[in-house]
């Protein structure tokens, strides 16, 4: 059972409003709290977030309670995926308008190290030490970390709340369900309700256990692709033969290597995704065939597609969210299993040696599969903002004492309502592993389905949320 800790409330360090044209009204908050809650000492981070609320002149002047009860609606906190990335402008956000809706106050936090909360980055990570402490630091920025951040906030922000509103809902998209699982697990006192999409984290899996089920599905898509645009399976061997010879340059200055062209089948599992790798193939191909190089436009888009540079968490600490616990180090483990798997699996033969793979002798060549999101060692030689983090990466991948992200015993007598959608073809979360965690959350009601993907939420944005809110408002026999 995880230790309960007692968190204090936020510093609210600013609140500026203003009005956004769509009749919304944004509330900009900047909070501090602790870099590390268990040593109050060592330091303070900002937090900021955005409380969105409806913006309207009403007929007749509301009275004093009126102004109380509209400016008092619940919260609703979303939880954004990752790990690494703050949350988008609330105009652009598909939450906001059914949240809103339905009565809540949105509230989007960016995480510890994310957005416009102390955001990690390389020069900034350099004024600490050497590699040492920049993983000793690194190591405050998981999910155990921002459920305290959430908490802290919470605490400040509904401190003259009546106690039928001091509790807020959360809701978790992919890595964002992670944290709403460690929310449960450490302060569920706090949670009035639960809603996960592609979020049923498996809480009771190692990494290995982890990337041995993701590879299935990520051979899956990749053979998808190829069944769909056959003509990529030479496309992206003569672009990679290109690579590998010549070693060029991308416009923000990183090495453009096989092992990179290949990490765009992150966006294997996501909506449209195949189109937009085959396009992305597409380009890069034309260009070499037409002028022997990769122009800066094709090059730049291709850039946009792995935000390692712009968003160093997702690379750094993302096996870290699969290790529950002290004596689990994640050791590279997507490439540990993914070499395994290229004893038998010719498409990831280049996990093991590029220039095998990359043979042209042979006359029935096997196309070359794209990997999913996994991070590997070799990563940090080719993202410039990576580059200077591998022996902090290094450390992190062998630390074994990470403190637990779940308490299963906790879980398992949950009283919070949770409702999850869960998808069958999901290439970043497991399927089986997802209804193995449904069934240890107590009270957990899913909606599954496999004719969405895990980006559901943006691109089928009504479809999914009309489940959702079906699972919390319809009554079962």
């Amino acid at each position: 059972m995880m230790a309960a800790q007692v968190i204090r409330p936020a510093r609210l360090l600013s609140r500026t409003a203003h009005i956004v044209p769509g009749q919304l009204r944004v509330t900009e908050l900047i909070f501090e709290v602790p870099l590390n809650y268990s040593n109050l000492s060592a330091g303070n981070l900002k937090i900021f977030g955005r409380q969105v609320t409806k913006h309207d002149t009403p007929i007749v002047p509301r009275t004093d309670s009126e102004l109380e009860e509209h400016h008092r609606k619940p919260y609703l906190v979303y939880l954004e995926g990752g790990p690494g990335f703050g949350n988008r402008e609330p105009q652009d956000h598909q939450l906001t308008k059914t949240a809103l809706d339905r009565g809540y106050t949105l509230l989007l936090l960016d995480y510890r190290g994310t957005g416009l909360s102390t955001p990690i980055n390389q020069p900034h990570l350099a004024t600490l030490g050497g590699p040492q402490q920049q993983a000793d630091y690194l190591k405050r920025f998981r999910a155990d970390s921002i459920v305290h951040d959430a908490e802290a906030v919470r605490l400040c922000l509904t401190a003259d709340y009546p106690e039928t509103h001091k509790k807020w809902s959360i809701f978790g998209q992919s890595y964002g369900g992670f944290v709403a699982l460690t929310y449960l697990s450490q302060f569920p006192q706090g949670l009035r309700e639960v809603f996960l999409t592609g979020g049923l984290a498996p809480v009771k899996r190692t990494a290995q256990e982890v990337y041995t089920a993701l590879y299935k599905k990520v051979i899956q898509r990749n053979e998808a692709y190829y069944r769909k645009f056959p003509e990529d399976v030479e496309r992206v061997r003569k672009v990679a033969q290109y690579l590998n010879a010549k070693s060029p340059l991308l416009p923000g200055g990183g090495e453009f290597t096989v092992e990179r062209l290949l990490g765009i089948g992150l966006c294997l599992g996501m909506n449209g995704g195949l189109d937009l790798i085959h396009s992305t193939i597409l380009k890069l191909a034309m260009d070499i065939e037409q002028f022997g190089f990769i122009t800066r436009a094709a090059g730049a888009a291709f850039e946009g597609l792995v935000p390692f540079d712009t968003n160093p968490i997702y690379a750094v600490l993302h096996e870290s969210i699969y290790t529950n616990g002290p004596g689990l180090a994640s050791d590279w483990a997507a490439h540990r299993v993914g070499k395994t798997l290229a004893e038998s699996e010719p498409g990831l033969s280049w996990l093991s040696s590029v220039p095998q793979a990359l043979d042209s002798s042979s006359k029935n060549q096997q196309p070359l599969y794209f990997s999913g999101e996994m991070v590997y060692p070799a990563h940090f030689d080719c993202y410039p903002e990576l580059k200077d983090m591998k022996e902090t990466a290094e450390l992190l991948a062998k630390y074994d004492d990470w403190p637990r992200l779940y308490d299963l015993d906790q879980l398992a007598r949950n009283e919070v309502p949770v409702y999850a959608a869960s998808y069958v073809e999901d290439m970043y979360v497991d399927a089986d592993f997802a209804r193995e965690t449904a069934k240890a959350v107590r009270g957990t009601k899913v909606f599954k389905t496999n004719v969405m993907y895990h980006g559901a939420l943006r691109a089928k944005t009504d479809e999914v949320l009309g489940q959702l809110f079906k699972l919390r408002d319809d009554t079962l026999d």
